[in-house]
């Protein structure tokens, strides 16, 4: 499969899948960078979630991959690409596990509760961006949210959102827009932030506020959380082509090493 490389982003080690980076991270990994980012980083580094959707959309569009490469973390969000990267696991890679976005970021939540960071929630309708924030409060009692924006902006409130996200003096940034936008927009927006860590969370708000129910355990448990979602929603049936062309292109690329 495609080759591995060693990064200088505290041990965690970065591969390639079918031409997209991805890290051999775990929970437990993925929590440990990120709390080492928010007390040594120097600048905003992202959290970026890859999929098999991703993987093939990033395939036709440069600025996506772009966004990945230039990531701090990508954490492999999708059975299919766990499956992926355990079939071209060498004898010194790091143990890799699922880490569903939407997991990370309330974990993320309860590590920044206990270690006093600060976050900030961006994006999503505004009553669900304001729901899920009083659900986090309600959670983690401790959780210091700086500021929360919801992502319906008009061009004059776009224009200095990265100011009033600067002067919360928020540690942590969540961006929740959907994927590309959400990756795009920290790419260009990232350098001129104070953040330490921005993490694309696509929907999360709106399962944590309730709106979208997260799939049952059982569905969780067998992998087949997307199942559930285009069972519940139909109309993701077209963005679900990616998983076979993703399924070939593994295949192939496998029997090609």
């Amino acid at each position: 499969m495609d080759q591995n490389m060693e990064t200088d982003n505290f041990n965690i080690q970065r591969t390639t899948l079918l031409g997209t980076p991805v890290d051999l991270v775990n929970m437990d990994s993925a929590l440990q960078w990120v709390a080492r980012q928010v007390m040594e980083g120097t600048y905003a580094r992202t959290v970026l979630a890859v999929n098999p959707e991703k993987v093939i959309k990033a395939q036709e569009d440069s600025e996506l991959q772009e966004a990945l490469v230039h990531a701090g973390l990508l954490i492999p969000d999708g059975i299919g690409v766990v499956v992926g990267l355990r079939r071209s696991r060498k004898r010194n890679d790091q143990p890799v596990n699922r880490v569903a976005g939407a997991d990370l970021m309330v974990e993320i939540c309860a590590q920044a509760a206990r270690l006093g960071h600060r976050i900030f929630l961006y994006g999503a309708h505004p009553d669900v961006n304001s729901q899920a924030a009083s659900v986090l409060r309600h959670r983690f009692p401790t959780l210091q949210i700086a500021g929360a924006v919801h992502g319906y902006l008009d061009e004059d409130q776009q224009s200095g959102l990265v100011e009033q996200i600067n002067r919360s003096n928020a540690d942590i940034l969540f961006v929740a827009l959907g994927s590309p936008k959400q990756e795009q927009w920290m790419r260009e927006h990232c350098p001129a932030l104070n953040v330490k860590v921005c993490q694309g969370i696509g929907g999360t708000l709106d399962v944590l506020a309730g709106r979208v129910p997260r799939a049952p355990a059982l569905f969780i448990a067998l992998h087949l959380e997307w199942l559930y979602r285009l069972l519940r929603q139909p109309r993701r049936l077209f963005r679900q082509t990616a998983l076979p062309r993703f399924a070939f292109q593994l295949l192939i690329h496998r029997s090609a090493c």
